[in-house]
């Protein structure tokens, strides 16, 4: 199943830049390219074909959002997926995500919650179909899962917080993503959400942040316990 909107392709209108970010940011996510490999210009150019120009910018964007590190002598590399990572990003999204959570259940208005509805019915509908399998290896359902989230922080008022929000999600879809393909478990993903969607929508603050910490948390512990599977196995 191809995502809801990855996959169709970059309108022709937009720039160029744009067009090579989102190829290369949907790769990167979709774990594409290894932890760690070096990210050639030359050999991009050939993979998407854009040019050098729109790579470059593109792939010093991705720096910004921690997808891609810089080398010290002009070139880039592929960020790495660590267990110490994986618990600086939780220590983080924690931070950012429940003050963006905070503000928009107290500024969220009508229109909001009419679009959370429709994103968590969307989401809903994949889940109970793809049943208790490796969801997030569906593209469809980790399309409608990172729009119920962003749906869910739609209400604040910070556009700062929501580009932090959103540069979080995706490394944290790149972690779930590498780590499931080496698990063996799954989380009932339907039950929690529903739970953080009644809460949410109940601005029901106490509860709302409880259970997105529970969330968060449970990605970070799947995660780990992947990357210490392969540690141990002598394979990462």
């Amino acid at each position: 199943m191809r995502n809801d909107a990855a996959a169709a392709p970059a309108p022709q209108e937009a720039p160029l830049v744009e067009q090579a970010y989102e190829a290369l940011r949907r790769s990167l996510i979709h774990c594409e390219f290894e932890p760690g490999q070096r990210l050639r210009v030359e050999e991009l150019q050939r993979r998407y074909g854009f040019s050098s120009s729109p790579l470059r910018e593109a792939l010093n964007r991705l720096v910004q959002q921690g997808l891609v590190r810089a080398l010290e002598h002009r070139g880039f590399r592929v960020a790495p997926l660590s267990i110490e990572g994986i618990a600086d990003l939780t220590r983080v999204r924690l931070l950012v995500e429940a003050e963006t959570l905070r503000d928009s259940m107290r500024k969220g208005d009508d229109r909001w919650e009419a679009d959370l509805v429709a994103a968590f019915h969307a989401l809903s509908l994949v889940e109970k179909r793809l049943g208790t399998g490796p969801v997030v290896l569906d593209d469809q359902w980790s399309s409608r899962h990172r729009a119920f989230h962003l749906a869910i922080y739609a209400g604040c008022t910070s556009p700062l917080l929501h580009d932090m929000v959103e540069s979080l999600f995706d490394q944290a879809e790149r972690f779930r993503r590498f780590s499931a393909r080496h698990r063996t478990t799954h989380r009932a993903k339907n039950n929690e959400h529903q739970r953080l969607f009644d809460a949410v929508l109940g601005r029901d603050e106490v509860q709302a942040l409880a259970l997105l910490e529970q969330h968060i948390r449970g990605t970070e512990r799947n995660v780990t316990a992947s990357l210490r599977t392969l540690a141990e196995a002598g394979t990462h």
